[in-house]
C-alpha cells in the first residue's frame, strides 16, 4: 500500500525536528545514518515498536544495497516502488509523522532536500499478546470454544473465517489521544439499519479521553443512561455469539487490546441467553433458559422475603415449618436486616477474594471457606441454618447468569430490595419492583426501548425470548431492530426440497 499527501507546508519540518527531540530522549529511540548517492538519509525508530526480522532481513539489506551503488542517482518514486515493503507513505505531515512512529513505523528523513519524508511499516504490534483464544468466563459444556484475543486483526480474521459472505463490512477509527486506540464497527451491509450504524459511528466520533483501556471504557461513554447499572449493550468474548448478534442485524464494535465485542442495540433478554440454548434440542434449550430466568427472580428476591416474611408476615409460614423456623432464630441476637445483611457480605467477601487470587488457591478459598464460615456463623448463634440455606441458593442462582456484568447486576440490585423490605415488609418489595420495572422501561440502547418485546408489546420477537423455539422459527430478524432484510432463511424451502426428494 502506498500512499501519498500533499499540500504540506515545508515549514512544518521545524515541527518535525521537535518531534524527533522529543522522541530522542526515550532510550529505545534509535537514529541511523546511511549515505545514498551523496545524500545523507536518517532512519529513525522505536526499536521496542518494530520487527527486528523485517529491518535485519528486508530493510536494512535493501539501503545498504543502495548506498553500494554510489553511482545511481537517488530517484524517491523509485526508491518506494523497489521497497520490498508494502505499507509506505510519503508525507510532510508532522503530526501523521508522530502518529506513526509510535506505532511501529520507521521514519526515512532525507537532509537538505525538499523531498517528502518516508514512512514504512515496520511493526511488530502483536508481540506480547496471547495466542490462546479460548473462551474463560463464557464457558459452554457443547458447542465451539473459540473466543477473541487481544489482537484487532486476529478478532476480524476470526470473525471473517465465520462469516464468510461480502456484505460484512468493517470500519475503523482511532480513539484515545493518547493511546490512538483502534476501534472497529463491523455490521453486515443491506441488511444491518444505517440509522443505527450511524447512532454507532456518531457516539464513538463524540468521545474525547484520554486512553481506551477496553471495551467496557467505550460502553461506559457511549450508553445512554450512565445513572443505571444495568448493561445496555451485550459484550461476550465469544466468537459464535457475536456472529450470532451481527446476522441477526446489530452493529459491533471491537476495540483493539480488548478481547471483548460489544453489539447493539441490545435488550435484557440478550443477557438471559446463551449460546449453548441453540445447541441442544429446543425443547431441552427452552428448559434451561426457563430455568435461568426462574433462578435469576429467585437470586433477587429470596433474601428480601426471608426479611419480610420473619420481620412483618409470620402468618404465610406454613405451621410445620414455623416451629423450626422459631428454633433456628431462637438464640440469634440480631434482627432479620442484620442477619441477611452479614450473610450477604460475606458471601460477597468470598467471591471478591475467590476472583482476585491464583485459580486453585481461589476455588479453594470459595469451599472450605464457605462451609467453615457457615459452619461458625451458625454455631455462634450469628445466623439461622435456614438463612444460611437460603443465601447459598440465592447466592447459586446468581452464577446461571451467562455474562459476568448482568451477574453483577444481579448481585447489587438484592440490597436495595432487603432494605426495603425491611421497612415496609412485603409492600416494601412491591415498591421496588415497580420503581424497577419503571427504570427498565425507560432506558434504551441505541435509541431502542431495553424491555422489548415486552414493552413496547411486540408479540413477533416473543418467539425467542423466555423459550428458545425451533430453528424454522427462528427464520427471521427481530423487528425492533429495523433490518432492510427481515428473513435470515426461508424454511419452507427447505421442506420443499425435502419433499421432492421424497416424490422421487
Amino acid at each position: 500500500m502506498f500512499k501519498k499527501k500533499n499540500n504540506q507546508s515545508p515549514t512544518e519540518y521545524q515541527t518535525l525536528a521537535e518531534i524527533v527531540k522529543r522522541a530522542k530522549k526515550s532510550s529505545d529511540f534509535k537514529e541511523i545514518k546511511k549515505n545514498i548517492s551523496g545524500i545523507q538519509i536518517f532512519i529513525l525508530y522505536f526499536t521496542t515498536l518494530i520487527d527486528h526480522k523485517t529491518m535485519e532481513r528486508v530493510f536494512l539489506p535493501y539501503i545498504n544495497e543502495y548506498e553500494k551503488n554510489k553511482d545511481q542517482t537517488l530517484d524517491i518514486q523509485q526508491f518506494i516502488n523497489k521497497l520490498p515493503l508494502e505499507d509506505v507513505i510519503r508525507t510532510l505531515d508532522a503530526k501523521e509523522i508522530e502518529e506513526k512512529i509510535h506505532q511501529g513505523y520507521v521514519l526515512i528523513k532525507f537532509e537538505n532536500t525538499s523531498e517528502d519524508c518516508l514512512l514504512v511499516n515496520a511493526n511488530n504490534l502483536s508481540k506480547g499478546i496471547r495466542e490462546s483464544n479460548e473462551t474463560e468466563n463464557e464457558f459452554n459444556v457443547i458447542g465451539p470454544k473459540i473466543g477473541f484475543v487481544e489482537s484487532l486483526d486476529t478478532n476480524i480474521l476470526l470473525l471473517r473465517s465465520k462469516l464468510k459472505s461480502p456484505l460484512l463490512t468493517t470500519e475503523e477509527i482511532v480513539l484515545g489521544t493518547l493511546s490512538k486506540t483502534r476501534v472497529t464497527i463491523v455490521y453486515l451491509d443491506g441488511i444491518t439499519n444505517e440509522e443505527h450504524i450511524e447512532s454507532v459511528k456518531k457516539r464513538l466520533s463524540e468521545i474525547d479521553f484520554d486512553i481506551i483501556w477496553d471495551t467496557s471504557a467505550l460502553i461506559q461513554l457511549i450508553k445512554d443512561n450512565s445513572h443505571t447499572p444495568f448493561p445496555l449493550y451485550f459484550s461476550s468474548e465469544r466468537l459464535d455469539r457475536i456472529s450470532y448478534t451481527i446476522t441477526s442485524g446489530q452493529v459491533v464494535i471491537f476495540s483493539d487490546g480488548s478481547p471483548y465485542a460489544i453489539s447493539g442495540p441490545s435488550t435484557i433478554f440478550d443477557f438471559f441467553l446463551s449460546s449453548e440454548d441453540y445447541y441442544y434440542n429446543w425443547i431441552i434449550g427452552s428448559f434451561f433458559r426457563f430455568t435461568r430466568i426462574l433462578a435469576i427472580i429467585f437470586s433477587i428476591f429470596s433474601s428480601s422475603i426471608y426479611v419480610a416474611v420473619v420481620t412483618f408476615h409470620y402468618e404465610v409460614i406454613p405451621a410445620d415449618l414455623l416451629g423450626p423456623l422459631i428454633e433456628s432464630r431462637a438464640n440469634v441476637p440480631f434482627p432479620p436486616l442484620l442477619e441477611v445483611l452479614f450473610l450477604e457480605m460475606t458471601i460477597e467477601l468470598l467471591r471478591e477474594a475467590g476472583a482476585r487470587l491464583p485459580t486453585k488457591v481461589g476455588q479453594t478459598l470459595g469451599i472450605v471457606g464457605g462451609i467453615v464460615i457457615g459452619q461458625a456463623a451458625v454455631a455462634a448463634a450469628l445466623t439461622s441454618n435456614i438463612l444460611l440455606i437460603i443465601v447459598a441458593l440465592s447466592a447459586l442462582a446468581s452464577f446461571t447468569t451467562p455474562t459476568t456484568v448482568m451477574s453483577n447486576t444481579i448481585r447489587i440490585l438484592r440490597f436495595p430490595f432487603i432494605i426495603m423490605s425491611s421497612l415496609l415488609g412485603g409492600l416494601g418489595i412491591m415498591i421496588g419492583f415497580a420503581a424497577l420495572l419503571c427504570h427498565l422501561f425507560n432506558l434504551k440502547s441505541f435509541d431502542t426501548p431495553y424491555m422489548v418485546p415486552f414493552y413496547p408489546f411486540r408479540h413477533n420477537n416473543l418467539t425467542d425470548s423466555i423459550i428458545r423455539p425451533p430453528y424454522n422459527k427462528l427464520n427471521k430478524r427481530p423487528d425492533y431492530l429495523r433490518p432492510k432484510d427481515k428473513m435470515k432463511y426461508s424454511p419452507k424451502e427447505r421442506n420443499k426440497k425435502k419433499d421432492d426428494i421424497n416424490d422421487e
